[in-house]
């Protein structure tokens, strides 16, 4: 490609990211109409006001849990064997509760209002509890982040106090930890809860819905950070990895699959006792209607059991691609996962009239808009981690290994 008198020579990754800023452009174009028209171009109603942007907000944060698990395991463990990928935990982890506020801005209806929970505290709201940790703890993120940006070869070049500065916030990274720690556990069982005190919802009802989203967000986050260095030792000259510490990663997250599956066991086996008028129908729906098959085969099957195999065995674990695609399976049934809780309560309708306790059903297919938003979300996750991963060095494990005489493998790809 001739540009301006000279050869541009486009590679795999000017089109990758090409590709990604044209579906983030698509996404604020998106946002833009949202903003201005409001949510009447969705197909959010009254009956299902919570739609494709919170299943996305749900599953961004629990894909964001690997940082306070690896934090807490370097700083708090003294596992310090596993910093460089904490280091990348964190990355993702600010990510991904960026991109869970860019959803609650498109679906909050008035954006302009964001600020009113830091002034207007109402503790009694498990909403209000949820925004404050949101803000609290992607503040945390950010300064744990911090001297990541600030130990970049050209950041230091060209503000050298700024970079020192930043660096320095790394002497507080135990105290970040414990803050994040706290935070984050809070936030992530406090959306479960969300869920869970909603007694108009019957299927929702239920108070194991917070230990639920901890369990299934300790597998999916840790999957994330595992799966993004592979791919990005494996696509990029200028990144090292070393799998040894990622394949021990990997083991611990087939131990948590194997307790997320005992909890979710019985919690659906719980609901099959009696009948309730709401709860009864929507376990239906979940195991036996449109949801079955993304639950049985998204969620249990190809979401836990075929991924625990894979990482419980270490001949299977130790192979890379099968690591990978066992990765690639958790994270996509702790997404099916936060689909399936969201839609399951808001399908079925009580209606309490005089003598007339039925439960009706609703449907929700979301509109362009909200697609194009959503992708334009994903897309900027994808984006912001590929120009972390080339310029910011957040998947490096070569200094670190060679300090705990640990074997390295660095993998490369045509750049």
């Amino acid at each position: 490609m001739r540009a301006w008198g000279r050869v541009v020579k486009l590679n795999r990754f000017h089109v990758w990211v090409t590709v990604l800023a044209a579906v983030v452009l698509a996404g604020a174009v998106a946002g833009i109409v949202v903003f201005t028209r409001g949510l009447v171009v969705t197909n959010l109603t009254d009956l299902v006001p919570w739609g494709l942007w919170i299943t996305i907000d749900l599953s961004a944060i629990a894909m964001s849990a690997g940082a306070f698990l690896l934090c807490a395991a370097v700083y708090l463990l003294d596992l310090k064997r596993y910093q460089p990928i904490a280091r990348t935990a964190t990355f993702i982890g600010l990510i991904g509760y960026s991109m869970a506020v860019l959803t609650l801005l498109l679906d909050i209806g008035r954006p302009d209002r964001f600020w009113h929970p830091m002034v207007f505290w109402n503790p009694h709201s498990v909403l209000w509890e949820i925004t404050m940790c949101v803000t609290l703890y992607l503040t945390v993120l950010a300064l744990e982040s911090a001297p990541i940006l600030g130990s970049a070869a050209w950041f230091e070049d060209r503000w050298p106090r700024v970079a020192a500065t930043l660096q320095r916030i790394h002497h507080y990274a135990p105290y970040l930890a414990i803050a994040g720690l706290g935070l984050s556990l809070l936030h992530q069982s406090s959306l479960g809860a969300a869920y869970g005190v909603l007694k108009a919802r019957p299927i929702w009802y239920r108070p194991d819905l917070s230990v639920l989203f901890i369990v299934s967000a300790m597998a999916g986050g840790p999957a994330l950070t595992v799966l993004a260095s592979m791919l990005a030792g494996r696509l990029s000259t200028r990144v090292y990895i070393n799998d040894a510490l990622l394949e021990k990663v990997s083991g611990f997250i087939g131990w948590v699959l194997m307790a997320y599956l005992y909890l979710r066991f019985w919690d659906m086996l719980s609901m099959t006792y009696t009948y309730s008028p709401g709860r009864t129908e929507g376990l239906r729906l979940l195991t036996q209607g449109p949801l079955s098959f993304n639950f049985w085969v998204g969620e249990i099957i190809l979401g836990i059991l075929v991924p625990m195999v894979v990482l419980l065995r270490p001949s299977l674990r130790r192979v890379p691609v099968l690591r990978m695609i066992a990765l690639l399976m958790i994270i996509g049934g702790v997404a099916a996962y936060r689909w399936d809780t969201n839609l399951a309560g808001q399908l079925i309708v009580l209606t309490y009239l005089p003598q007339e306790i039925v439960a009706r059903y609703t449907d929700y297919v979301p509109s362009l808009i909200e697609t194009l938003a959503g992708a334009g979300v994903i897309a900027y996750g994808f984006l912001a981690f590929t120009l972390g991963a080339r310029y910011l060095n957040v998947v490096d494990h070569q200094v670190q290994a060679e300090a705990h005489g640990l074997p390295q493998l660095a993998t490369s790809a045509a750049d």
